[in-house]
């Protein structure tokens, strides 16, 4: 069942603002030039509100009454009364951006106003052609053609991406100990749509450091293509509708779900 191209149209028009804005200072010393502390409490560099500017004047220029949450902003509202809500990192992958290292991207959710539910999911690497999408009830696409995560149930012959802070050490030692692969590539809803794609079996966070921009529309993605998001514990992934809070994550393929909770909660 192909998705309904409501809002692809949209999201692809944000992605070309934002490639266009960014592609000549992609790896330079420039792109990483602090600017000021973003809305999100996290440095904003130059190559971040380049990237955040020019999406938000399509966004404008849409017509439609929208409320953005942006990594950068903050919040958004156009218009008086929002038809939806739109969850945008503008560019999710700065330190790869800045260096040159091909793995960043502009990430676009879409949901209700109030985010009680995600509609649709778009994820575009800015640095090769990977275009990501999804929309709730009608699967996920990697460039135009159905994707699914994969069917792998055994953990030692996993490829997984984990995060974690020295604090962490025990949790995430226990996993490098028991699966085959580790790969942390810098740019987290790639790495949902990686699981998505079956190029990974799981992307695990135990930093209590993701934000809803970080991970709304690759959860989508994630869901939409057979995989399972919850918290650290199990439990519904439960997005806040701000940019300031933060969650742990583990999304797999949900064949070795369960096995990789058993693992963090032991550290």
């Amino acid at each position: 069942m192909n998705p309904d191209f409501h809002f692809l149209k949209l999201c692809r028009e944000s992605f070309k603002a934002a490639s266009d804005a960014t592609c000549d200072l992609a790896g330079t010393e420039a792109a990483g030039k602090y600017v000021c502390m973003g809305a999100d409490g996290t440095p904003t560099t130059k190559i971040d509100i380049a990237a955040e500017d020019a999406i938000v004047e399509v966004l404008k220029a849409d017509g439609r009454s929208m409320r953005i949450l942006s990594e950068e902003l903050g919040e958004l509202v156009i218009g008086k009364s929002p038809e939806f809500a739109l969850v945008l990192d503008p560019l999710d992958g700065t330190y790869n951006a800045s260096t040159g290292i091909p793995f960043y991207n502009v990430s676009i959710a879409v949901a209700t106003p109030d985010l009680s539910d995600l509609n649709f999911g778009y994820v575009k690497n800015l640095a090769i052609d990977e275009e990501y999408y999804a929309q709730a009830g009608k699967g996920a696409y990697l460039n135009g053609k159905p994707i699914r995560a994969s069917g792998n149930s055994d953990l030692k012959k996993s490829c997984i991406s984990v995060y974690g802070y020295r604090q962490n050490s025990e949790k995430t030692f226990n996993l490098y100990r028991n699966v085959r692969r580790v790969r942390l590539l810098g740019s987290v809803a790639l790495e949902l749509c990686y699981v998505a794609s079956g190029k990974l079996d799981a992307f695990v966070d135990v930093r209590q450091a993701l934000r809803l921009t970080d991970v709304a529309a690759g959860q989508l993605i994630l869901t939409e293509a057979g995989g399972l998001v919850t918290d650290g514990y199990g439990e519904d992934l439960n997005l806040p509708d701000n940019v300031m809070n933060r969650v742990d994550m583990v999304a797999s393929n949900g064949h070795v779900h369960g096995k990789l909770l058993k693992l963090i909660s032991r550290g």
